[in-house]
């Protein structure tokens, strides 16, 4: 019987109702099956439903559950557990509402793109480690990376990368090259701190960032400036950089900004939560700044307006409120060594 047609069912000849349900002509003589063979590689058919009308709709949604069961392993669909298909969900609806109150705000007046920054500069150390990183590790800057992202175009103008050698643990670890990718010619190769950030200062310079254009500095997390340039500059002797103490942290901004927890604000997984994949090297200093400023670029199109939410100040890690003046970093200077 067809249960949306209510139409008796007889051994013969098989038919299509108007509704695509499958029926059988009433074979001569009154005898035998008369079903066609299943097609090889499909899934095994059904004998339709059979019952009182009322429950025909529920029978035949069992079978549909049935026939799925029958369908090989490789044409099912996989779903991702529920818990990731929520943080999904959630950042979804968030970046959907923001599109909406930014096209709502666009037509009551004009943005004004003055009072943000021109650039902003995304940073990612890379520096030495050992397995289980022991708290008397002494963690040194090897890869100094820069990703210059212009806010106006959305498009990263620039990079800058160079390798720096460790001074207090100057031979690395087999946890550590594995990990980043860096190698212990590189580093042999490479100028020590100091020489590397004087070529920092330079490049930011020729760019004349703030001087002619504002910026700000960008980072995933507080590790890399409270604690990796923290450390770094005790080592080399050499004072804090002023243009460094001030910066975006995205995680925090992230969090913040789609309404999530703080364990879904780990770079592969803000990737995946907004659609995207990580492309380069994972643990590469400027490949993850290179994906952390695709992660930038998508948070200020859904109309999060980026801003400094850490500081340092005499020599710890302080939190920026939200109310703050938006200011932008000092033009660049190479700090003075210390006494």
């Amino acid at each position: 019987m067809c249960p949306r047609h209510l139409i008796p069912k007889t051994g013969g000849e098989i038919l299509g109702c108007c509704g695509g349900h499958r029926l059988l002509r009433p074979a001569e003589g009154g005898g035998g099956s008369g079903a066609a063979p299943r097609p090889r590689g499909g899934p095994r058919a059904l004998p339709a439903p059979h019952g009182p009308p009322s429950l025909l709709p529920l029978l035949w949604r069992s079978r549909r559950r049935t026939a799925h069961r029958l369908l090989p392993r490789r044409r099912r669909r996989r779903l991702p557990p529920p818990s990731a298909r929520r943080g999904v969900k959630d950042v979804l609806k968030k970046r959907l509402k923001n599109y909406y109150k930014k096209q709502k705000l666009m037509q009551k007046e004009p943005i004004n793109g003055d009072s943000y920054y021109d650039y902003i500069c995304v940073v990612d150390f890379e520096a030495t480690c050992e397995e289980g990183n022991p708290p008397e590790f002494i963690h040194e800057i090897i890869e100094f990376p820069i990703v210059l992202l212009n806010t106006r175009t959305l498009e990263i103008e620039d990079t800058f990368q160079q390798y720096v050698k460790p001074e207090v643990n100057p031979k690395l670890s087999d946890f550590c090259i594995g990990l980043t990718g860096i190698t212990q010619d590189i580093v042999d190769k490479a100028d020590t701190f100091p020489q590397v950030l004087q070529n920092v200062v330079e490049w930011m310079r020729r760019r004349e960032l703030g001087t002619k254009y504002s910026y700000c500095m960008l980072t995933d997390g507080s590790w890399d400036m409270s604690k990796f340039l923290n450390i770094q500059c005790r080592v080399s002797r050499i004072k804090y950089p002023s243009f460094a103490k001030r910066w975006i942290n995205i995680r925090k901004s992230y969090g913040n900004f789609y309404k999530v927890p703080r364990n879904q604000t780990k770079l592969t997984i803000m990737l995946e939560k907004l659609g995207m994949n990580y492309d380069g090297r994972p643990h590469s200093g400027l490949d993850d700044s290179k994906n952390i400023a695709r992660i930038a670029v998508r948070m200020l199109q859904d109309g999060c307006e980026l801003r400094v939410n850490e500081r340092m100040h005499a020599g710890q890690l302080m939190t920026v409120s939200s109310s703050a003046p938006l200011e932008g970093a000092p033009a660049p200077q190479m700090p003075r060594y210390r006494n």
